[in-house]
């Protein structure tokens, strides 16, 4: 049963009292304008020296003494995922990634967990749209052995033919619940429209093509895309470099060197396109708003960041504040840059009310068409820098940060001089640049529009963006 707390009348007049107190204060504070005081500016992160070396079948090494905490991370970078893929194979790499922690030629997949957890840690692999990783934090002692456990799991994988239908059914369950939520809806249908005949743009299998997948497809796909020539292991954290290049040379010296990886770079083009997915009786659409890029390799990418951000890729971005604080129209609406190898999309993503499909669209062009004609103001410019100076920093603030920061830069050909200089380039972005950049590449003629929602609701909201002229704007 809930209780009413009872309060006596000399409770009552004190807590009274009280909140008068602080009423009192928090309006004197008020009319002196007190306001509490502005955070530092971001410092640049400068990274330990890194200890590079490339055995003879090509496999490359970098070794980064990072932290004080007696740990080691140890990430394994092959080129080789989604990409891969034929246009009957998707999720095929995943399937391969999943086998590869069923054991390995002398090991179970209970004994690989055991050894992982021996040395204070777990081994993982993940399978990205260009890369798949075999990763593991674990206490500095046992570096090197782990070094070893993951060359066994990456080169001797058992990939046993008793775990495929499993696999394979765990696979058809995950596809189900993707294909049933909105967002993995519009993704999948803006993606399609971005890269058509692609394997960017194949985000989702059929039922039909994964119950076609077999232990043969499975082993060819690994032949064929894995090897030293595609690999590169990051280590950071607290280690003895010594112990640490030998395990590395021992372990894998021996591997087969394998094809380069073959990038294969989409032609991809902004064009003006609006695709509605129905879902009847939905309460809300979600909406896709997006088109291609310049990639991270491009000058312009660091200015075209900060754009990001002030546009829609912070929480106090010009469009959150717009469709979120001011309308409410939407609780966490968000920008961002997608990446890939020599690719990249801008793309704004919201969850709106069905009732202000229309109205959250015309918003949205809004902010890029002021964004386009008028640089931010100074104050805006210096808010939004110390936010991504400081997101950088935090970003670095572990192992497993660093590894993936050093892996972006090395996938994307940034030089040495990443990482150490990014605060600074940040911060010497100008207004007049972020101006720049939204008019030259944040174009709304060639805006993809995907919406998923109740079509019977929206048609009408959606009719202004039907053609390929840029969409009415204003507040």
């Amino acid at each position: 049963m809930n209780r009413i707390p009872f309060f006596s009348e000399n409770t009552l007049v004190k807590t009274t009292r009280a909140l008068a107190l602080l009423l009192f204060f928090s309006l004197s504070a008020m009319a002196q304008k007190q306001t509490p005081p502005a955070g530092g500016t971001p410092k640049p992160f400068n990274i330990p020296p890194a200890q590079h070396f490339t055995l003879p079948n090509g496999l490359k090494v970098t070794m980064v003494p990072y932290g004080q905490v007696p740990k080691v991370t140890i990430s394994t970078v092959v080129d080789a995922g989604n990409i891969n893929e034929g246009p009957e194979q998707v999720w095929l790499a995943d399937l391969m990634g999943s086998l590869m922690k069923e054991g390995t030629q002398n090991r179970t997949s209970a004994q690989v967990d055991a050894a992982a957890a021996k040395m204070g840690g777990t081994l993982n692999v993940a399978v990205g749209a260009d890369q798949t990783t075999v990763v593991g934090d674990v206490l500095s002692e046992f570096g090197p052995e782990f070094v070893k456990l993951s060359a066994e799991v990456l080169q001797r994988p058992l990939l046993p033919a008793t775990e495929v239908d499993r696999l394979k059914a765990d696979q058809l369950r995950n596809l189900t619940i993707a294909k049933s939520t909105p967002g993995a809806m519009a993704n999948e249908k803006f993606r399609s429209i971005l890269y058509p005949n692609h394997p960017y743009g194949r985000i989702y299998p059929t039922e039909a093509m994964i119950k076609s997948y077999d232990l043969a497809g499975v082993k060819k796909f690994y032949d064929d895309n894995y090897g030293a020539a595609r690999t590169h292991i990051y280590v950071a954290g607290k280690f003895d470099a010594a112990a640490m290049k030998k395990a590395i040379t021992e372990a894998y010296s021996a591997w087969k060197k394998g094809d380069p990886a073959k990038h294969d770079i989409p032609k991809t083009a902004g064009k003006r396109a609006l695709e509605v997915v129905d879902r009847p009786g939905a309460a809300q659409s979600t909406l896709y708003v997006g088109l291609p890029v310049i990639d991270p390799s491009n000058p312009d990418y660091m200015a075209l960041r900060v754009m990001n951000a002030i546009l829609g890729g912070s929480f106090g971005s010009r469009i959150t504040s717009n469709i979120r604080e001011q309308k409410g129209y939407t609780y966490s609406p968000s920008s961002q840059l997608s990446a890939r190898y020599r690719d990249t999309y801008w793309v704004e993503v919201a969850d709106v009310t069905t009732a202000v499909t229309g109205p959250s669209l015309k918003e949205i062009f809004f902010e890029i068409d002021r964004l386009r004609k008028e640089p931010p103001t100074a104050a805006e410019m210096e808010g939004i820098k110390n936010y991504l100076g400081g997101i950088f920093v935090l970003q670095n603030s572990s192992r497993g940060g660093v590894i993936n920061q050093l892996v972006f830069r090395d996938f994307h050909g940034l030089g040495e001089d990443y990482l150490p200089t990014y605060v600074q380039k940040v911060r010497a972005v100008t207004p007049e640049q972020v101006q720049q950049m939204a008019a030259k590449y944040i174009n709304p003629d060639q805006m993809t529009i995907v919406v998923v929602g109740d079509k019977a609701k929206i048609a009408d909201q959606l009719v202004p963006y039907q053609k390929a002229a840029a969409a009415p704007s204003g507040n």
